[in-house]
């Protein structure tokens, strides 16, 4: 690895120089154990650690098969897909491994005792596999997860919608969380060219899930003047909800669970913030029953910010616990865009303001090869920027996911992988120095 790391160093370095070098046997990645998928068996959610469950160590490098490419991760980042995975949960991934495998032998590589995790990535191309004719080694390319054969002609107009699509580094193996990376070709993207490694790295799928959620048609197709409730806006998913919504002339309401987030919020230029320490709603009254006295004090005090206006899309990633809410306060014939459901899976809300008020319930599920690239094409343009907080070495990929589970993070929480240290991977010092406040007002408000 140190000659990898010696020639990504060298800006002079090109195509031949990394095309020469050796690809190692072997390289370090945080993984999961098929043997210990049992673990947490019986345990709270909230008492599954993922730092006993991610285990950094040395595996093999899988062959690069057509259409492929091995990249040399310099940084990646910590999604919730990487702790539904590390605790198990809502089963183990070993199971999409196991189904990969029977798709046929390409798919068969993935089925191994053991899971590489992680689902973005910022590094350079190392080698190419037969077929590939936009990338060749030394390209620095940021890395999208959407993992689809595209056999089926259900995914050729969106290919969300293709049957065999997945996630890599959730519903794959060989993830992002690690010194090398297997990826399909067409997940690739130019690294924006004024940010360090970490920052390009942190974007990759929570941008890409905002974009669709809230700008493509198909999500909720945001307007102008749109009033846009944005539950987590401080943290990962929503501090770029919150961006796309200022950006798109929308009026974000932004809520958070603390003053610190509210500040984050704040640097990136919004004005309408619920801090739900300070307002203490309680929307469960028990485990069985919601409290429409709570909804109802979330619509008022939405409507306090916007002027006596409901919110006319309700970004929703929480689940169980805030769908209920989310259903009631938007306005009549409005749009509630779910995805994720960090705090469960199993949503109850009552039908009547769904029905009656001519509402509509939107699922999304990341984004489409084209919603991807428009995403981040807008961070390379600098229109979008990174919401980078905390970045922790490769080693401590446990610790830092278990601060993403019990929601101890603000943004994005960044991994270096071969990168020896922060702050390298810049190579346009012009745009960086146009961009460098508003990148340095999120890490400086984050932290």
């Amino acid at each position: 690895m140190k000659e990898i790391v010696q020639a990504a160093l060298r800006p002079e370095a090109g195509p031949q120089d990394f095309a020469a070098l050796a690809v190692p046997e072997s390289y370090r990645a945080a993984v999961l154990l098929k043997e210990e998928q049992d673990m947490f068996r019986g345990m709270a959610s909230a008492d599954k650690d993922p730092s006993k469950s991610l285990h950094v160590r040395e595996v093999p490098t899988p062959a690069v098969e057509a259409g492929e490419v091995l990249v040399a991760v310099m940084a990646s980042s910590v999604n919730y897909n990487t702790v539904w995975s590390s605790i198990f949960e809502p089963l183990p991934t070993f199971g999409f491994l196991e189904r990969y495998g029977r798709s046929g032998p390409s798919g068969a590589r993935h089925d191994l005792p053991y899971h590489v995790l992680g689902s973005d990535l910022s590094g350079i191309v190392l080698r190419t596999g037969p077929g590939v004719r936009k990338w060749r080694p030394g390209d620095r390319v940021v890395a999208h997860c959407l993992s689809v054969e595209l056999e089926s002609a259900d995914g050729h107009d969106d290919t969300m919608l293709d049957p065999e699509q997945r996630i890599w580094g959730f519903e794959t193996n060989f993830g992002g969380l690690a010194e090398l990376a297997l990826v399909k070709a067409n997940q690739l993207m130019p690294k924006p060219a004024h940010l360090t490694w970490e920052e390009a790295a942190c974007s990759g799928l929570v941008n890409s899930t905002a974009y669709r959620q809230l700008v493509s048609r198909n999500g909720a197709a945001m307007k102008q003047g749109d009033n846009v409730l944005i539950w987590g806006a401080g943290g990962g998913l929503g501090s770029y909800a919150t961006q796309y919504a200022l950006a798109g002339g929308a009026f974000p309401i932004c809520v958070v669970s603390s003053p610190q987030k509210a500040r984050l919020c704040r640097a990136m230029g919004a004005e309408a913030i619920i801090d739900r320490s300070e307002r203490g709603y309680r929307f469960w009254k028990d485990e069985r029953h919601q409290d429409p006295r709570e909804w109802k004090r979330l619509g008022s005090d939405i409507r306090e910010l916007t002027g006596g206006e409901d919110a006319d899309i309700v970004f929703e990633h929480p689940g169980r616990e805030t769908f209920g809410a989310s259903v009631f306060v938007a306005r009549r014939g409005g749009s509630v865009v779910t995805c994720a459901s960090t705090s469960g899976f199993e949503h109850q809300f009552d039908n009547r303001y769904l029905w009656m008020s001519l509402k509509r319930i939107i699922g999304s599920h990341f984004a489409n090869y084209r919603e991807a690239w428009e995403a981040n094409r807008l961070i390379a343009k600098g229109r979008i920027h990174p919401t980078l907080s905390t970045v922790f070495p490769l080693e401590r990929t446990g610790e830092a996911v278990r601060e993403v589970q019990l929601n101890r993070h603000i943004g994005k929480v960044g991994i270096l992988g071969l990168a020896p240290h922060e702050g390298l991977g810049v190579e346009d010092g012009v745009l960086r120095e146009r961009h460098l406040p508003a990148i340095n007002r999120f890490r400086t408000q984050a932290l």
